[in-house]
């Protein structure tokens, strides 16, 4: 296994729709066994659905201001502020701003994380993500 330096700005991003973009960083196509991470712009305004995961989670905001809800509660986050979020629990981040977009730097503690959205109980892996 040989080490990588990453440059997300010369990587290709996947648009996941709704306003939200994605930039998968560390993938097992690197090497990776144990955990996979990324970056996630949201557009002015956007919020992704109610989803759970099948592992532990971990994301900080760099850019913006958002808000976190989980287990019914509202977190505003701001810059570095760093979550961590069990399986199984349904979350979702927001975008607090109407005019500036945000960014979140995500971690999974698994290569076969899976995303289920709360609302269908459609499961999908993380990484189909990044075929669109």
């Amino acid at each position: 296994m040989k080490h990588a330096v990453l440059q997300p700005d010369q990587l290709k991003s996947h648009d996941r729709g709704g306003g939200a973009r994605t930039t998968p960083l560390v993938l097992p196509s690197l090497g990776a066994t144990t955990f996979i991470n990324g970056i996630t712009e949201f557009a002015p305004n956007t919020a992704i659905p109610f989803h759970s995961h099948n592992c532990e989670e971990s994301v900080m905001l760099l850019t913006g201001h958002a808000f976190l809800d989980i287990d019914g509660e509202v977190h505003e986050l701001k810059p570095h502020d760093t979550t961590f979020i069990p399986p199984n629990v349904p979350h979702r981040f927001r975008n607090k701003s109407d005019t500036e977009p945000m960014k979140i730097f995500w971690t999974y503690a698994s290569v076969n994380a899976t995303r289920t959205l709360t609302e269908s109980g459609e499961t999908r892996p993380i990484t189909a993500e990044h075929n669109k």
